[in-house]
């Protein structure tokens, strides 16, 4: 689709293609060191989001930049498509990235290396990968002076691996305008492939896990560390974090993650019964390294991340904390909650520190028809599947609007890449050809979405 250059309807010339610019936008951005440390203390998403600022003006469009807070910038810009009596769509990502520890890499996680037909980079895959892709497609486009189908909302947030209070939270909250006729959205976290017993199987996100993270908190008598104490905080806070680590959540398996596994089992032959737990087990087995964000779509989970008591060793402090982050099944908010309250037991108090919704849509639908055609127009003989992402996107925030959200930045990966483990892990990194299958495949999307 893209072999030559393409040329621009302004002036006549030739100018690069999505696919020749792709990489190295991927690179700047992986070169802005964009950590989000939770706390405020990070460099903040602004550099990046002049860059964006930057690459859209050049090719003659015009964003707004805006800040929700010194240095936390957020990028929006509108494209007219050629049907404007129809809904618009959102194609977003965040600028943000979880922090690096550079001693535990391989190379520089800010230096945007390329290396063995791989560019490796903190949030090469989570998510500037898509960042790039977006870019690199909507610039080729304004050159060309193409429209797409229907309007499209271009947008960069910040704050996303925090839960984006300075970013798409705070802009729907903040700056709905923006989002004017918008019904349905795309971001990260899904369309890239897996091997399937030899078939090329690729992941369309209709659905996340909803998010608590909770505080646990045991208040107690303080006392000398030499004395009897029946009601010592860390006592009865070590036993409520034993108690929810070690919890068997059921298994319990929602539309989306019951027609992921019918899938499977067409491709691998093995049989699907939803009460056979070791039978789902095999399934979920079967997709490989995806088999981490989907065997945690399973069932309900809740896993302690921090604790905190005490402050010499003789003092038996008055109290105790802790941190779970707990992830949801879409329509068992409650039921969890209720067990995390039981499990905590009597003196530990369950606290809220951040909450936000599930979220599950069908795998139907005009987008996802089109969504589907984009990839088999690229690879014609793979099947695509729907599946749940165990953690959670900036879609849980679009949704306050009304808005549907899908996870779709199509990768074509190698069956022997662990992708999963690149989310947040050490040495994240993501294949050239695959970025340039990305942009070619979103390219064809927003023509005829």
């Amino acid at each position: 689709m893209h072999d030559a250059p393409a040329t621009s309807a302004a002036t006549g010339t030739s100018a690069p293609t999505a696919e020749d610019e792709v990489v190295g936008i991927c690179q700047d951005l992986l070169r802005i060191d964009t950590s989000n440390f939770g706390d405020g203390s990070g460099p903040g998403e602004r550099a990046a989001a002049e860059y964006v600022m930057g690459s859209l003006t050049e090719v003659g469009l015009d964003p707004e930049l805006f800040e929700s807070a010194p240095g936390r910038a957020n990028v929006v810009v509108r494209l007219p498509g050629t049907d404007p009596t129809r809904s618009a769509l959102v194609l977003h990502g965040h600028l943000d990235v979880v922090p690096a520890a550079a001693a535990d890499w391989s190379v520089d996680p800010f230096a945007g290396e390329e290396r063995d037909g791989l560019l490796w980079g903190r949030g090469a895959v989570d998510m500037k990968d898509m960042d790039a892709m977006i870019l690199a497609v909507v610039r080729q486009m304004a050159r060309e002076g193409r429209r797409p189908a229907r309007d499209v909302v271009v947008a960069m947030f910040a704050d996303e691996e925090a839960g984006g209070a300075f970013g798409a939270r705070w802009a729907v909250d903040n700056r709905p305008e923006l989002f004017e006729g918008a019904t349905e959205a795309i971001s990260e976290v899904g369309g890239f492939s897996v091997d399937v017993a030899g078939r090329r199987a690729y992941l369309l996100q209709t659905a996340e896990k909803g998010i608590g993270w909770l505080r646990l908190v045991a208040e107690g008598r303080a006392g000398h560390g030499s004395q009897v104490n029946d009601e010592n905080a860390v006592t009865m806070l070590a036993g409520a974090v034993a108690r929810i680590g070690a919890h068997a959540w059921p298994q319990q398996l929602t539309p989306t993650v019951r027609a992921l596994l019918d899938g499977v089992a067409d491709l691998t032959g093995i049989p699907f019964d939803p009460e056979d737990e070791e039978g789902v087990a095999r399934l979920v087995a079967a997709l490989g390294p995806a088999a981490r964000f989907v065997g945690a779509t399973t069932r309900n989970t809740a896993n302690p991340t921090q604790l905190d008591a005490g402050y010499k060793a003789n003092v038996i402090p008055g109290r105790a904390e802790a941190v779970l982050d707990t992830r949801f099944l879409p329509g068992h908010e409650d039921e969890a909650r209720a067990e995390l309250e039981r499990l905590a037991g009597p003196g530990v108090r369950v606290e809220d520190l951040h909450r936000d919704v599930a979220l599950e849509v069908p795998f139907a639908g005009d987008l996802v028809d089109a969504m589907v055609a984009a990839l088999h127009h690229e690879d014609p003989d793979a099947v695509v599947l729907p599946y749940m992402l165990s953690g959670g996107t900036d879609n849980k925030s679009l949704a306050r609007l009304g808005i549907t959200g899908y996870g779709f930045a199509p990768l074509r990966l190698p069956g022997d890449l662990d992708f999963s483990a690149m989310f947040h892990g050490v040495d994240e990194r993501v294949p050239v050809d695959s970025l340039r299958f990305g942009t070619r495949v979103l390219d064809r999307l927003l023509a005829d979405c």
